[in-house]
C-alpha cells in the first residue's frame, strides 16, 4: 500500500525542493489565517508554486468561506488544489467547482467528536478529498490547523471507512507516531507541518526521517 505525503507550511523555493527530494507528493502553502504557523504572502506563494515540477500537488490553505475570495486567491497563486480550512455554506463547493475547473477541492474537518463523522458524510459528495485535522474553528480565535495536536484516530478511521473519496490524515504527526496512525487509520495520505520543522525551518533530516517512517508503516500493512 502506498501512503502519499503532504508537507505543509512551505515558505520558500528551497523548502519546496527539500520536501520534494524527501518524498513529498504534495506541498501546502498557508495563506492568511487567524492563527497558526507558516503564513506566506500570496505573491510569494505564486513565485514558489511556479517552480514546483509537474506531478507534485500544490495546496493553498485558505481560511476564507466566501467562494469569490477563494477563487481570487487561486487565480493569484495558481495552485492546483484548494484546501478549505473552515466550513463552507451549503452550495458553495459547487460554485468553486464551476469557477475553477481542473482545480481539486479538499475540505478540512477538525475531528472533535462523533459528529465529525456525519459532517464528513454530508460533504464528501461535494469535494475531491477530506483532510482530517485537529483545530478549533469555533474558538474565539479560530484554530484552523497547525496546532501540533493529535486527535482521536478511532473517529478518523470510521470516517475513512465510510468515505467514498480519499482521506488525508493530519494533526500532530511526526516520525515517532505516524506508523501507529497509519496502522490505525490507513489514510490515503498523511500531512504535517511542525513535525518536520526545527527552529521554524523545514529540516531535511526530519523530512527524510518522516518519509522513511511512512514507508515502513505502509510496507507493514496487510495487502
Amino acid at each position: 500500500m502506498t501512503i502519499r505525503i503532504k508537507m505543509c507550511c512551505i515558505m520558500s523555493q528551497q523548502e519546496a525542493r527539500t520536501a520534494i527530494v524527501a518524498g513529498a507528493s504534495a506541498l501546502g502553502f498557508v495563506s492568511q489565517m487567524p492563527s497558526g504557523p507558516g503564513i506566506v504572502d500570496e505573491t510569494r506563494i505564486a513565485e514558489i508554486v511556479a517552480t514546483v515540477p509537474p506531478g507534485v500537488a500544490t495546496f493553498l490553505l485558505t481560511a476564507h468561506q466566501e467562494p469569490e475570495a477563494i477563487i481570487e486567491q487561486q487565480r493569484r497563486t495558481r495552485v492546483n488544489t484548494i484546501q478549505l480550512c473552515d466550513r463552507m455554506p451549503s452550495g458553495d463547493h459547487k460554485t468553486l467547482r464551476q469557477a475553477l475547473p481542473g482545480v481539486s477541492i479538499v475540505q478540512v474537518l477538525h475531528v472533535s467528536s462523533q459528529k465529525t463523522i456525519s459532517e464528513a458524510t454530508a460533504v464528501a459528495s461535494e469535494v475531491d478529498a477530506l483532510l482530517l485535522d485537529t483545530g478549533s474553528p469555533d474558538a474565539l480565535v479560530r484554530e484552523l490547523g497547525g496546532t501540533g495536536r493529535v486527535h482521536d484516530w478511532t473517529i478518523s478511521r470510521r470516517i475513512r471507512d465510510a468515505s467514498p473519496i480519499p482521506v488525508y490524515l493530519a494533526g500532530g504527526l511526526n516520525a515517532e507516531n505516524v506508523g501507529a496512525a497509519i496502522q490505525q487509520v490507513r489514510p490515503f495520505a498523511v500531512d504535517l507541518c511542525s513535525g518536520i520543522r526545527r527552529h521554524g525551518k523545514l529540516a531535511s533530516d526530519l523530512a527524510h526521517g518522516f518519509t522513511n517512517a511512512v514507508r515502513r508503516a505502509a510496507d507493514a500493512l496487510p495487502q
